[in-house]
């Protein structure tokens, strides 16, 4: 049985999150603060955590960053803050996805069981990428999922490391904004697609000489995203 944490301090929100992932066979547990999410997300042995941003000992933000610090399982953050810039700063934190409240319990437990099945297809040792990517100046390897830009390691986030692998694995293929989502996300219809375009612009200001003239991921109007390998 696949176990979710959720870390919230609202106890009815985290009560209705609870019962529904119950229903669908998870087993959940509840972490009420900051501090207590941080020692149960890093020793507690889950499959996936859903995290909200305002709590008491240690917010989400500053929580993410450091789950992510020693864990790349999914990571979903529930909050009713709204702001573009919000989701911006946790999806650039390694949230794999934003979600609001109030929100349908259904959709919920859908998202959680998407992000689940995805993690399984990119961890389960099934079809596997070359062990190493190049183009230009760019090193990619998919076994350790470092990356060197002309000889200097940089770090990647985890939706960010994905996104590039797809594209540098498909050189001089369009891709849509929202087909991007449905590959990375793996959740079709149900998201935000801006989210591509916020993980586009992070990864161009990491590995482009000019990130205001794209070299390696090219944006073609009205079409979308290319990866130039030349």
């Amino acid at each position: 049985m696949q176990k979710i944490l959720i870390i919230e301090d609202d106890g009815d929100i985290a009560a209705i999150e609870r019962d529904y992932l119950e229903l669908d066979n998870f087993q959940v547990e509840i972490a009420p603060d900051g501090l207590t999410g941080l020692d149960r997300g890093l020793h507690g042995g889950f499959d996936l955590i859903l995290l909200d941003l305002m709590l008491p000992g240690m917010d989400g933000f500053a929580l993410c960053r450091r789950l992510r610090e020693e864990t790349d399982i999914p990571i979903l953050m529930v909050t009713a803050r709204r702001e573009d810039i919000d989701k911006i700063r946790g999806l650039g934190l390694g949230a794999d996805d934003y979600i609001e409240k109030p929100f349908s319990p259904s959709v919920l437990v859908a998202r959680v069981r998407a992000h689940l099945a995805r993690y399984q297809r990119l961890t389960g040792g099934q079809r596997r990428a070359k062990p190493e990517l190049q183009a230009g100046g760019l090193r990619l390897n998919t076994e350790t999922h470092r990356l060197f830009v002309d000889g200097q390691e940089v770090d990647l986030k985890n939706k960010e490391y994905e996104l590039l692998q797809f594209l540098m694995l498909h050189i001089d293929i369009v891709f849509s904004r929202e087909e991007l989502y449905e590959k990375i996300w793996g959740l079709d219809a149900m998201g935000d697609n801006a989210t591509v375009a916020v993980h586009i612009n992070r990864i161009r200001e990491k590995i482009e000489p000019d990130p205001s003239h794209p070299r390696y991921i090219q944006t073609v109007w009205g079409a979308g995203y290319r990866f130039k390998g030349q």
